[in-house]
């Protein structure tokens, strides 16, 4: 690893001043012709969020909160790494890094970070890293092809080792998931365990003779959403240059793109977040402008990656591994699917809250899971 440096975010007023005439500026389509939001997100929606973000939105107090929590850049791997690092005062505590993915960001955890670090008498504390992806957030994008998840996962490592963790815990969702399991994969010696939201297993054909109920709403939903949610990611793993000209230089484009999938991928009835809470996501790829390099990840690692939970899952992970399937999650695999990739799988949990952003729908009940995943993995 080479050199570390504190971090500190400061965004100049005259770019919150063109964010907010862009803003302005918008150049709004028609109204969608289908109900709700068959075709994409309605325009009213798009249109009270993108006037919130330009006259009500307080970029100020998010900048302030982040800033009161200790970040740095790291230089690994030729790329400079934007992370937070938060030590827990319990000596005991694991050290655990967790990776978000997309269109998410370590804005996700911001809520759940505090308890986490915590001494708690439900389950360990934990020494929590939050790396920003290669092309997200902070961190520097690549300029090269390369940076797929199983470079990542090795960054990890080099990443906690420089931090003085030679053993340490991993948790992830969506590419956060593929991320932890390529790390248990490439240097299973330094793992402590996995929490996965969820792992990703692909149906296993030698249960259809005998599905369970879940299961059989599993395969109906992963079809669904190969019919009508994967638009985005076809056009992300093939042309994600393409896409990131309009992320890059319209707030209304990115605000429509990202805020349709926490629309699709929550458990939006019982959601925690705000309108707020989504803008300060936003703005970790407004700021940077990485939509086009955040979408590229997609055309390094997501054909591998869905043939692992959609289509045939032919490898094994032999680490320590615990999974959460929250009820609004696609794809939701069952224990058994799970176990024939997750050699070692001593812990499994399927709340009845939740969907794909659980850290930031549900707080307190993801650091319930985490803590007891963790209880369980070092038993």
């Amino acid at each position: 690893m080479g050199r570390s440096v504190p971090f500190r975010i400061d965004i100049a007023d005259e770019v919150l001043d063109d964010l907010r005439r862009r803003l302005r500026a918008t150049r709004w389509p028609d109204a969608q012709t289908g109900p709700g939001w068959s075709q994409g997100v309605p325009l009213d929606r798009v249109r009270e969020l993108c006037r919130h973000w330009a006259d009500g939105y307080d970029w100020r107090a998010t900048e302030a909160g982040l800033n009161a929590l200790p970040q740095y850049r790291t230089e690994v791997d030729g790329l400079w790494i934007h992370h937070l690092h938060v030590r827990s005062p319990d000596p005991d505590a694991i050290p655990l890094v967790m990776t978000h993915g997309w269109p998410g960001s370590v804005m996700e955890f911001r809520k759940v970070i505090g308890a986490l670090t915590e001494p708690a008498g439900d389950g360990p504390a934990f020494h929590v890293v939050c790396p920003s992806l290669p092309g997200y957030g902070f961190s520097d994008k690549p300029t090269s092809p390369g940076w797929g998840v199983e470079r990542i996962g090795r960054a990890w490592v080099e990443l906690m080792a420089g931090l003085g963790y030679e053993r340490f815990a991993a948790q992830g969702h969506d590419w956060g998931t593929s991320v932890s399991t390529a790390i248990a994969q490439q240097d299973p010696d330094r793992v402590i365990g996995l929490h996965l939201v969820p792992p990703l297993a692909a149906p296993d054909p030698a249960t259809f003779d005998d599905l369970t109920d879940a299961e059989r709403r599993s395969l109906a939903d992963l079809e669904r959403a190969g019919q009508v949610e994967d638009g985005y990611s076809l056009e992300q793993s093939t042309r994600p240059q393409t896409v990131g000209y309009g992320l890059v230089d319209s707030p209304a484009a990115l605000c429509a793109w990202i805020v349709e999938k926490f629309r699709a991928w929550t458990d939006w009835e019982h959601r925690t977040f705000t309108d707020d809470d989504l803008l300060d996501n936003l703005m970790l790829y407004w700021l940077p402008g990485t939509g086009a390099s955040s979408a590229r990840l997609y055309w390094e690692s997501f054909k591998a990656v869905q043939q692992r939970f959609a289509g045939e899952t032919t490898d094994e992970v032999s680490v320590p591994v615990g999974g959460t399937v929250f009820p609004k999650e696609i794809p939701r695999p069952s224990r058994r699917w799970a176990a024939r990739r997750f050699t070692d799988l001593r812990y499994w949990s399927e709340p009845g809250l939740g969907g794909h952003f659980a850290a930031f729908e549900q707080p307190e009940l993801f650091v319930a899971e985490v803590r007891a995943c963790f209880r369980a993995l070092t038993a």
